[in-house]
């Protein structure tokens, strides 16, 4: 075909040759004429160039390209530049015709993957555990794997959760500047990832407030509406934020600095969390991988203004199992040595999340309190004020069981709903979860990933390009 289509323009532009003499003996003679004619046969061209354009693609129809193309009658505007922008705001396909996400990104993570199938994390093999060598043959384990098959629509769910959080948190790392305010970084990162996980009620959306926690501040910490706190060039910001689809929650959080001097501290949480990963498996005792981390952690030193600490790991900070709406699911990874002795289980979800600090190594409750969530497991308990009934209508309708901030309850239209609020957290219907602080003066940082214990091999679903 692309021979014959070859030689076909060939004898058309023959044609044309022969044409434009004849044309140029007659435009001698009349000057007006001509111009008449040139205009005319430009646009007849424009028209033939985008039929030839339009002819290749499938996907747009014949007439785009005129539409497009076609010269303004004042002749004073730029048409192919406008024409250019219109094709690029238009055309968000790939040549296989799947979307393609814009800058900042907009279009939501089951846009850009129609086929419903997501992109896996990284695949690690489980460790040995007491020189049981069965740890792998379960790759190759045909029960393994049919085992595997079974949860396949968990997985997947998952994994657009992942990508949704992928996607959302390197935007921001690009986006965000010195002298921000955390209110704005905040809304930046929800907005976005609400785009990308589509969010539909319970079924889709954020798992938990954003957590953008400050120096010695380590957890727990969002602006409540009138905090002007900024993120300074000398800061180290703890960002931390979930994506859920039907509950699966992806719970994710990396450091972001500007001043380079904090580098080692980055350095140092990043790699103990790598440490956690790799050691936690199917079988292997939770009080293992605190031990591993901890080695790893506090190996590092940072020197800041002239001054050398010892990393130090947060000893009563800890990763946590993850269940569907459930964050935290019952298990602890400790980041310590010690802790229990209780083991992993296959299918079973995990964050696997380290603390580091220049301080104690050890945080307690401080600031106002912003982080909230309904309690898992209360029972009924009845409610004598109106507005505390109100209040948790909101609060199932909108969260469940997930956490939620209170920038969130003024987001689901709730009102002076702060003596409510109280009411349920007295009764504990509701926990309060106030920012967890070291020393002031010191620095803390954080890493994590949620990882899949699949039947046949471990997935750090969570993982990406930038950690």
């Amino acid at each position: 075909m692309a021979a014959l289509k070859t030689e076909i323009k060939e004898d058309k532009e023959n044609d044309e040759d022969q044409e434009h003499a004849a044309e140029d003996d007659v435009d001698g003679a009349n000057p007006e004429a001509s111009k008449k004619k040139k205009k005319k046969k430009k646009k007849k061209n424009n028209v033939i160039q985008d039929e030839d354009v339009n002819s290749g693609d499938t996907n747009k129809p014949a007439n785009v390209g005129v539409t497009e193309e076609a010269p303004a009658e004042n002749g004073d505007v730029d048409n192919d530049g406008d024409a250019e922008k219109k094709k690029k705001k238009r055309n968000r396909k790939k040549a296989g015709g799947k979307p393609k996400q814009t800058d900042p990104p907009t279009v939501s993570i089951a846009e850009l993957f129609p086929d419903g199938v997501f992109p896996i994390g990284e695949i690690q093999d489980y460790p040995l555990v007491k020189d049981d060598r069965s740890a792998r043959d379960r790759v190759t384990s045909e029960e393994k794997r049919a085992l595997d098959r079974m949860h396949n629509d968990i997985y997947n769910e998952v994994r657009l959760a992942a990508e949704a959080h992928r996607q959302t948190r390197q935007h921001i790392q690009r986006w965000i500047k010195p002298g921000m305010t955390m209110i704005q970084i905040c809304e930046e990162l929800e907005n976005t990832a609400r785009k990308l996980i589509a969010e539909n009620g319970l079924k889709a959306g954020l798992a938990f407030p954003t957590g953008c926690s400050k120096n010695h501040c380590a957890a727990h910490y969002t602006p409540n509406a009138g905090d002007k706190t900024v993120f300074e060039y000398d800061d180290v910001v703890k960002i931390d934020f979930g994506t859920h689809i039907n509950g699966r929650i992806i719970d994710c959080a990396f450091t972001h600095t500007f001043n380079p001097k904090y580098n080692k501290l980055v350095e140092a949480v990043r790699d103990a969390t790598n440490t956690g990963i790799k050691a936690a498996g199917i079988d292997v005792q939770l009080c293992d991988i605190g031990a591993q981390i901890q080695e790893v952690m506090e190996s590092y030193e940072v020197e800041l203004d002239g001054k050398t600490y010892q990393v130090k790991s947060i000893r009563n900070l800890n990763g946590h199992s993850i269940s569907p709406y459930r964050i935290h699911a019952g298990k602890t990874v400790p980041i310590v040595k010690g802790g229990e002795a209780t083991v992993m289980e296959e299918n079973e979800f995990y964050a696997i999340e380290t603390f580091g600090s220049t301080g104690r190594g050890v945080v307690h409750d401080d600031m106002e309190c912003s982080h909230y969530m309904k309690n898992f497991d209360v029972p009924y308990v009845p409610l004598r004020l109106q507005s505390s009934k109100s209040l948790l209508n909101v609060i199932n309708k909108n969260f469940g069981t997930l956490a939620f901030c209170k920038r969130w309850l003024d987001r689901a239209g709730a009102t002076k709903y702060q003596m409510a609020l109280k009411d349920l957290c007295d009764k504990g219907i509701v926990d309060d979860y106030p920012p967890l602080c070291d020393i002031k003066g010191c620095y803390t940082a954080q890493f994590e990933h949620t990882i899949m214990l699949r039947p046949t091999c471990k997935e750090v679903v969570s993982r990406g390009d930038d950690y």
